[in-house]
């Protein structure tokens, strides 16, 4: 049987825990995961069992949540994130990366984290998960995606004002994200001839200059070059007809030129099995498409579904 799957706790006064144990009910005869984090923030009525290494996972999975452990110093209060947590955060996504490098683990799902509280706990230099990740991987260059059976999305220039796109987005930035998506959907997603269709930055992708000239500029002589180079791709298309039903049997991929024009197509369709996977590593990481949800954490109503299809996806791409 294929190594089990590593599933960092994330912030441990979250749902983290709670999706967990959720998603090992729904999983733990088809596909064993263990759970990397202190016992002692599981909930009480939970159903685990503390192992010594990532194989016993393997053994334990039908029976009971398998826990990795790793000692926290602060209890959690739901809802209430304590920076006194913030090195354990930080330390079980660094043991669960190890462990996929070392091949114990296929791929590595991490629950969400809060990135204030690492800050303010130890001093987290990163902007978030997937830049801590890339610099655990020697620094390389990495790429969103937003995935679901319904549609993939990566977004050429994620977290940044939408005043600061144009400025931001480079032909050799373009010319990376399309690469690595490219190299991705070969290798992790098992599509031998993968196609890439790409938004334009404006409105009706720039309308021959009349709505802007970035299009036409900056970003068709990128694809120019990319199909010259033998590359299925289309566009740049315009963003308001690229994600319509028969649309979307055209490509394998959507590359799209900022953080709005790529994730509302997918949380329109898909909103609750979407599924953020980080392009470019060494390594398979995914992780659920939402947040710490704070307000609602400890309550026992928390969604369990997109931790399910992260853990999911991260079996079928280390499959390939």
């Amino acid at each position: 049987m294929p190594a089990p799957i590593a599933l960092s706790c994330g912030e441990p006064s979250g749902i983290g825990a709670e999706i967990a144990l959720k998603a090992w009910e729904t999983l733990r005869q088809s596909q064993p995961f263990f759970w990397i984090g202190d016992p002692a923030h599981l909930p009480d009525d939970a159903i685990f069992e503390v192992i010594s290494a990532p194989a016993d996972a393997l053994r334990v999975s039908a029976k009971a949540m398998p826990v990795l452990p790793i000692r926290f110093d602060a209890p959690t209060r739901f809802g209430e994130p304590d920076p006194a947590n913030a090195q354990g955060v930080i330390d079980a996504i660094a043991y669960g990366v190890e462990l996929v490098k070392s091949g114990e683990a296929a791929a590595i799902c991490t629950a969400p984290i809060h990135k204030q509280a690492l800050q303010d706990g130890a001093g987290f230099a990163h902007p978030g998960h997937t830049e801590y990740l890339a610099a655990l991987d020697g620094g390389r260059d990495v790429v969103m995606m937003l995935a679901s059976d319904q549609l993939r999305v990566v977004p050429a220039t994620i977290h940044i004002p939408l005043k600061d796109v144009p400025d931001r987005l480079t032909a050799d930035s373009l010319e990376s994200t399309i690469r690595i998506t490219h190299t991705a959907l070969k290798t992790q997603f098992g599509i031998e001839h993968p196609r890439i269709a790409v938004s334009g930055l404006n409105p009706h992708a720039g309308e021959g200059g009349k709505m802007g000239h970035e299009d036409s500029a900056l970003i068709a002589p990128v694809l120019d070059k990319l199909r010259a180079q033998g590359l299925s791709i289309s566009g740049p298309l315009p963003a308001d007809t690229m994600f319509h039903t028969a649309a979307r049997t055209r490509y394998d991929a959507a590359v799209c030129m900022y953080h709005d024009q790529a994730l509302i197509p997918i949380k329109t369709l898909d909103f609750d099995r979407g599924v953020n996977v980080t392009l470019g590593l060494s390594f398979i990481r995914t992780s659920p498409d939402h947040g710490t949800a704070f307000d609602i954490a400890g309550k026992g109503i928390a969604n369990p579904t997109s931790l399910i299809e992260a853990l999911k996806m991260a079996a079928r791409m280390s499959a390939q």
